[in-house]
């Protein structure tokens, strides 16, 4: 569900308008990232920006912001992982025109109705801010507790081999 946001927009007009969406995204409501997450509890805050720049280029601007409640893969215990989106996209009528974007923008190709569903893009770009193996930066390795109390019992046993060492340097 969205709060502020509606649900699909033509891209052109909003572009001629220069329209611009606050609102709020439920994560329950992103069927494709919620795979990914361990609880669908939270929101994404988030702002989209409609306009065109000096180069007459039409874009939209994302901005979104929470926290996504991930599963650590050190302790498999449920964690919140802050992200941050911020990003210009080019709008591209065609895939020939992405060689014409400006530098840092990302490439956006609109269907031809120009009709894009807003919770679509945002999810979209949640998904890649996912990162690959998610842990919780506090965190250590599963069995490194175990591993380091291992070497300080070994460490704390005398070593058969000293006595060859002291006989060596004789």
């Amino acid at each position: 569900m969205s709060r502020g946001l509606p649900d699909q927009v033509d891209v052109w007009r909003m572009v001629t308008g220069r329209r611009c969406f606050a609102g709020e995204l439920d994560l329950a409501s992103l069927t494709r990232l919620r795979d990914s997450l361990g609880s669908t509890e939270g929101v994404v805050t988030c702002e989209i920006e409609f306009d065109t720049d000096e180069f007459d280029q039409a874009y939209v601007e994302v901005r979104a912001q929470s926290e996504l409640p991930l599963v650590c893969q050190r302790t498999l215990e449920v964690y919140r992982q802050p992200v941050s989106i911020g990003l210009r996209l080019g709008l591209m009528r065609r895939e020939d025109e992405e060689a014409a974007l400006p530098p840092g923008y990302e490439p956006l190709l609109v269907p031809a109705d120009g009709m894009v569903a807003l919770a679509d893009l945002i999810e979209d770009e949640l998904i890649l801010a996912l990162p690959l193996v998610p842990a919780r930066p506090d965190s250590a390795l599963v069995g490194q507790e175990e591993s380091a109390a291992e070497e300080a019992q070994e460490d704390a046993k005398p070593n058969p081999f000293a006595v060859l060492k002291s006989l060596r340097l004789q």
